[in-house]
């Protein structure tokens, strides 16, 4: 069953509000997703404790794990170790920074400040350095391969990279609608197709097990 751990909800630029974003997940097979709302200073104090809450009451009476994180976006380079902590603070479960993904203006130094920062992952990191993926391995930083149009433009390099260097990967699929959901099997074939090969493919999944098992632990 799938494992998604980097979504959004109508709390940042999604359509929906969490439940709905649950329930076309559930109803899809997902084992477990995680709300991943973008914040930066604005409005870390104002989303992250909304997604906790909702997804509080949503306990025992939906079959998937919904865990509550945030994903830091835009953010001065300078500012993401203090918001990583902040969002942590605030009951985000899994914390993503916004990488520097190749069809967005990031600011140089991103990929960097995330992994220094101890992020849980970096979302897209576009065209990721040999220094920082070294980082990321030594970290213990997870590193995305995402089925979003745009940022996905820059999957084959990422998963060629990271495996080269023994950096963790995940695949997630920063839906912003519900259909951007996918299946599994469609996960699969996106990390095919960004040059995974097969026999890499279930250690992929088994390393977003490991960064929900993570962050249950910080309950």
């Amino acid at each position: 069953m799938m494992i998604d751990l980097h979504t959004h909800t109508f709390f940042s630029d999604g359509e929906l509000i969490p439940s709905e974003l649950i329930r076309r997940a559930e109803a899809i097979g997902y084992k477990a997703i995680a709300i991943t709302d973008h914040v930066d200073s604005s409005n870390i104090d104002l989303v992250i404790p909304k997604i906790v809450s909702a997804l509080k009451k949503l306990r025992g009476y939906i079959s998937i794990e919904a865990i509550p994180g945030a994903e830091i976006t835009h953010a001065p380079p300078q500012i993401i170790p203090e918001l990583v902590k902040e969002a942590r603070h605030l009951g985000a479960k899994i914390v993503i920074v916004h990488g520097e993904t190749i069809v967005e203006p990031v600011v140089p130094g991103t990929n960097r400040a995330a992994i220094e920062a101890n992020a849980d992952m970096l979302a897209h990191p576009g065209i990721i350095s040999v220094e920082d993926l070294l980082l990321a391995k030594e970290r213990g930083v997870t590193l995305e391969i995402t089925s979003r149009k745009g940022h996905s433009l820059s999957n084959g390099y990422v998963a060629k990279e990271a495996m080269r260097f023994g950096v963790p990967l995940c695949i997630n699929t920063d839906a912003h609608s519900p259909s951007d959901l996918i299946t599994k099997e469609m996960a699969k074939k996106i990390l095919l197709a960004s040059g995974v090969e097969e026999n890499r493919i279930d250690s992929i999944f088994e390393n977003s097990k490991a960064i929900i098992e993570k962050a249950l632990r910080r309950d």
